[in-house]
């Protein structure tokens, strides 16, 4: 099965034929051991490429994917919380607990690619809602660093969108 292959030195994505620059966590790179909730950084690893969640009114498909997907509500959230028995799993927002909200104001979330990354099951505090998604830029343009995921401009993720096939991973090497 193809992969898709970040190098979290060069910062680039390559599917295929196809690369793309890519940002990872603003804390750098880490051993999938190594990850805490919260540190910023971005787990080495082999990681399921598990579903898509797609934000309505901001990404409209031209063609079915072959991953599952759905359609983001308002009240969609992922607990990042690690005393929350969820721990990083969706949850319906308002939550008892921390939690990120799916539908945000900038378009980070306008396609989200969930990688399992510590679900299997889920540890505390090793980690949440690493995704891979749209990069925000700076005022200057250049891409943001992200709180772990991996990230890439919006076109290019529309372009690889199609291409994602169930059973797919995402490497992520340095």
């Amino acid at each position: 099965m193809e992969r898709i292959i970040v190098d979290a030195l060069s910062l680039t994505l390559s599917l295929g034929a196809q690369q793309f620059p890519c940002v990872i966590g603003k804390g750098g790179w880490c051993a999938a051991d190594d990850k805490r909730e919260g540190d910023g950084r971005t787990p080495l690893g082999l990681w399921p490429v598990s579903g898509v969640l797609l934000r309505p009114g901001r990404i409209s498909l031209t063609e079915a994917l072959k991953l599952p997907w759905r359609w983001t509500r308002k009240q969609d959230g992922w607990s990042d919380d690690p005393a929350d028995p969820q721990y990083n799993r969706p949850v319906m927002l308002p939550h008892g607990f921390s939690a990120e909200t799916l539908q945000r104001d900038d378009h980070a979330y306008d396609v989200i690619v969930v990688l399992g990354h510590n679900d299997a099951p889920p540890v505390p505090g090793r980690g949440s809602a690493i995704f891979f998604h749209i990069w925000n830029p700076c005022a200057d343009g250049a891409p943001n660093a992200t709180e772990g995921c991996v990230a890439i401009d919006g076109a290019a993720m529309l372009s690889i969108l199609q291409l994602l096939r169930p059973g797919m991973l995402m490497e992520i090497r340095a």
